[in-house]
């Protein structure tokens, strides 16, 4: 990973560039990331950009994508569920990446993972797209879980269409975000004593991220790829109990115990996931079911046309752990920021939510002066006593909970602490970010948002995000999570109540 947390291009030998293997490296034109705001899409967009390439990046939201301030990109809002959404996306494109899958969508992820993939195959073709990257996953012989089998059949619908497809199958990614790595990061930090099914003693061949995104980047560029199933995998194949243990020795961890328990099916482990990782219950449950299997890879054909140095997988690790440490700074939260995250690697990657909203007649501006005077004399504006036993709780336990106070009453600066919170990002009319300063188990961060409408009307929502360190963290998230809901209903409509009242 280089200095500013983004993967760093691995070294290749002068004589093994793109153009000796496989047939002649092309000029890519423009590159269509679609799922970029995922986990992979995150971390592939700077590689392209770094790489000197155009690039396009799609989700279904436009705001996730704008939050991560990736300079020259250019945004479009598209959904494979909606083909409608499509054509746009997809005008102009030389290599379009599909990087997107339903798991978190519950029961039916598997449907919905082909009807996306048909949608998106067509309007390709229509398109005049010249490839189609797709990322899969390595597909053993007697596979029966949903997940592996979707993943399969996905690239089996993108190949049916008439655009060239190049599928890159890889196994469990090291890297921070990775869900598979996610799981074992929460189990290791956060359990030191494990009751787990036969699954920890099956083996799978782990990759590197920063493997992985070099041979996104560079395999498209052969002619050599074209319509191929490629395997992507690490130097080694391990089981996940070697794994965890790696993990903790890496993060200078006691190694957990792990008692593996003939009885305990991965199904049946799979329902108190939600308790022990923040890693979203729907795709920690879909991996779980499908650890059974043994995993393996034949990647000599890829490590062949792209050349790299495979990481190890404590490599892959340190490297993970130093890509966290290494990050920028941001203004406003995104999934997994480490500066949102308190800095910590035991904090959860992925944190849990609870939000309200309300809308207004007032302007953005004034909704503004009312949200940048929040806390201090005065106040939160709804439910005010419960604000307060939350900060005596805090006191008690020797916390800042009663530290009311704030530099001015109605400015806001970055850096400002407003009672026990530190502002961290101000958009003004846009956005006020905040980090959460009382003692809890895990890092909190508050949003208010503010959105202008197309009727002339304003929104406002208040989210919190929360990254619980361990099963304490998940617990105090639950219990507290019907309150959160309740607050910020309220707060958003009392500050827009407010606003609407100034303007009077």
């Amino acid at each position: 990973m280089n200095a500013d947390g983004q993967p760093r291009a691995l070294a290749v030998a002068p004589d093994e560039g793109p153009g000796t293997h496989g047939g002649a490296g092309s000029e890519p034109g423009l590159r269509l990331v679609f799922g970029a705001s995922g986990y992979i899409g995150t971390y592939l967009v700077p590689r392209l950009l770094a790489a000197g390439v155009p690039v396009r990046v799609a989700a279904r939201r436009r705001e996730v994508l704008e939050a991560r301030a990736w300079p020259g990109v250019e945004i479009v809002e598209a959904d494979a569920l909606d083909p409608d959404t499509l054509p746009a996306a997809l005008a102009g494109v030389s290599i379009a990446y599909y990087l997107v899958h339903s798991m978190a969508a519950g029961k039916a992820f598997g449907r919905l993972d082909l009807e996306a993939a048909a949608n998106f195959a067509k309007a390709a073709e229509d398109g005049g797209v010249g490839r189609i990257v797709y990322l899969g996953g390595l597909v053993p012989e007697d596979a029966g879980s949903e997940h592996i089998v979707s993943r399969r059949e996905t690239g089996e619908v993108l190949r049916a269409g008439r655009v060239p497809v190049t599928e890159i199958r890889a196994g469990i990614i090291v890297g921070p975000g990775s869900a598979a790595f996610e799981v074992m990061r929460d189990l290791v930090y956060h359990l030191p004593v494990m009751v787990t099914p036969r699954w920890v003693r099956a083996k799978s061949p782990p990759i590197a991220l920063d493997n992985l995104l070099e041979y996104l980047v560079r395999a498209p560029m052969l002619e050599a790829t074209k319509g191929k199933l490629l395997d992507a995998a690490g130097p080694e194949a391990l089981t996940y109990e070697a794994m965890m243990r790696q993990l903790a020795a890496s993060a200078g961890r006691r190694p957990p115990w792990i008692i593996p328990v003939p009885v305990l099916s991965p199904r049946l482990s799979s329902y108190w996931l939600r308790f022990v990782t923040s890693v979203p219950t729907n795709v920690a449950r879909a991996l779980i079911e499908g650890l059974k299997h043994d995993f393996t890879a034949d990647g000599a054909e890829l490590r062949r046309l792209v050349p790299q140095r495979l990481l190890d997988f404590r490599e892959s690790v340190e490297a993970a752990f130093a890509a966290e440490r290494n990050a920028e700074v941001q203004a406003r939260w995104t999934e997994g920021a480490f500066a949102m995250r308190k800095r910590r690697v035991d904090y959860a990657y992925y944190a849990k939510r609870a939000s309200g909203s309300a809308e207004t007649s007032a302007s953005p501006d004034a909704v503004w002066r009312v949200v940048s005077a929040i806390g201090g004399d005065n106040g939160y504006y709804y439910l005010n006593w419960l604000w307060t036993l939350r900060e005596v709780l805090d006191w008690a336990i020797g916390g800042p909970g009663l530290g009311r106070g704030r530099r001015h009453p109605s400015e806001v600066r970055l850096g400002d602490k407003i009672d026990y919170w530190d502002v961290i990002g101000i958009e003004p009319e846009r956005r006020l970010t905040l980090a959460f300063g009382m003692r809890a188990p895990g890092a909190g961060v508050l949003e208010l948002e503010i959105l202008p409408l197309a009727n002339g009307r304003t929104r406002l929502t208040a989210t919190a995000y929360w990254h619980p360190a361990g099963v304490w963290g998940l617990l105090y998230w639950y219990s507290l999570e019907p309150v959160h809901r309740l607050i910020f209903a309220g707060l958003t409509r009392e500050i827009c109540r407010r606003a609407e009242a100034a303007v009077d």
